[in-house]
């Protein structure tokens, strides 16, 4: 009975895996970065099969919203740290493991740093700025990196960074640069079934004990695409027939002086940025027009008056624009400082141009904070 678990009894049943396997999750250190829909099946399913060593990196907090999918957290949780409530959550699961909390926003000043303790890294994050900034430390450090997106109904899964035949495919082999700004909506904009997050985070930690044990086929230079309304899986290879080093800071001090957030398209904007408290507190003042720029069929819908000229329809409709004090809204306040920076182009500093930061989602989990 030596060295026997039964926490573990199920995989040392296993063929191909049995002890050796076992011992080579505990010796193992993931570092899982983002904490939500994608983080949270990857870490409860780590934690569970042992890995000796799991790394959290997340700054955001807990909201309502966040509930549909993100399965690890509850009610009392809301307003509370993603990492910290994860790790408090994922040692009761599993209190034999080690858990380090990042309770930050990880960034080009310390990527290297974080990254360089563990032995892979599983991308759980939701924008472009994240996981070109997360594939480039990577390849830098020579780590592993499992890769996972999700949109509406459909999901992605890779593995970057293995050598193979002398070669290594890395994020910026499928996509070189990043799109430009509004070109891509985020789940924030075009939503997400709860359940897709949960089945590509199973497959995003199932490649992690893959690449650790040896067991089965690894993603390496392939990119799985799973529909979740027909099952339809499509199996890609990934080549790396275009010469895409220039694009990848090639030391230390490139790597900490790139602007991610330049690099998507994410810019310092002169659009003032309103929180949904001072938001609400300027819409009654006077010559002050309020503007969605969303699609008219997008909820939920604003319960104050205001003007619904999608962003695609802006520059079109400018003649309606009468105000002097333009506010903006979207779902997100990712449109809205778009639509802020085209009137800002148009009309320069004769009218007063602000937006209301994170969207109407910020609006509403602040109604739901002050609820509760």
């Amino acid at each position: 009975m030596e060295n026997y678990n039964a926490r573990y009894a199920r995989h040392y049943s296993l063929k191909d895996f049995g002890k050796e396997g076992q011992q080579k999750l505990l010796g193992a250190k993931v570092l899982v970065v983002g904490a939500g829909g994608l983080g949270c099946p990857v870490l409860q399913y780590l934690t569970a099969s042992g890995i000796g060593t799991i790394g959290i990196v997340d700054h955001d907090l807990i909201t309502l919203s966040n509930l549909q999918r993100q399965v690890l957290y509850a009610i009392e949780d809301i307003g509370k740290s993603k990492a910290k409530i994860a790790s408090e959550k994922l040692k009761s699961l599993n209190p034999e493991i080690q858990i380090d909390v990042y309770d930050l926003e990880i960034n080009a000043k310390n990527a290297l740093e974080i990254i360089a303790k563990y032995d892979i890294v599983v991308d759980c994050t939701d924008n472009f700025a994240s996981r070109y900034l997360i594939n480039d430390a990577c390849v830098l450090l020579k780590k592993p990196l499992v890769f996972g997106a999700i949109f509406q109904y459909e999901g992605q899964v890779s593995v970057f960074n293995i050598e193979q035949d002398g070669k290594s495919i890395n994020y910026r082999n499928l996509f070189p640069n990043p799109p430009k700004p509004g070109e891509v909506q985020d789940c924030n904009e075009a939503g997400v079934l709860g359940i897709l997050p949960g089945i590509i985070g199973m497959m995003q930690a199932s490649e992690v004990i893959k690449i650790l044990t040896g067991i089965g086929e690894v993603l390496v230079g392939k990119l799985l695409t799973f529909n979740l309304l027909n099952y339809e899986i499509f199996v890609l290879e990934i080549t790396n027939d275009k010469d895409i080093s220039p694009l990848i800071p090639n030391d230390k001090t490139a790597f900490e002086t790139t602007d991610y957030n330049w690099l998507c398209g994410i810019s310092n904007s002169k659009i003032k940025e309103l929180s949904p408290s001072d938001f609400l507190s300027k819409i009654a003042e006077k010559d002050t027009i309020v503007i969605d720029v969303r699609e008219k069929y997008e909820l939920p819908k604003a319960d104050f008056p205001n003007l619904n000229i999608p962003l695609s329809e802006l520059e079109a409709n400018l003649s309606e624009l009468r105000g002097n004090t333009i506010l903006l809204f979207c779902q997100s306040g990712k449109r809205s400082l778009k639509a802020g920076e085209i009137l800002l182009g148009k009309f320069g500093e004769a009218k007063k141009i602000s937006h209301l930061k994170g969207g109407i989602i910020a609006l509403q989990e602040q109604n739901n904070e002050q609820d509760n």
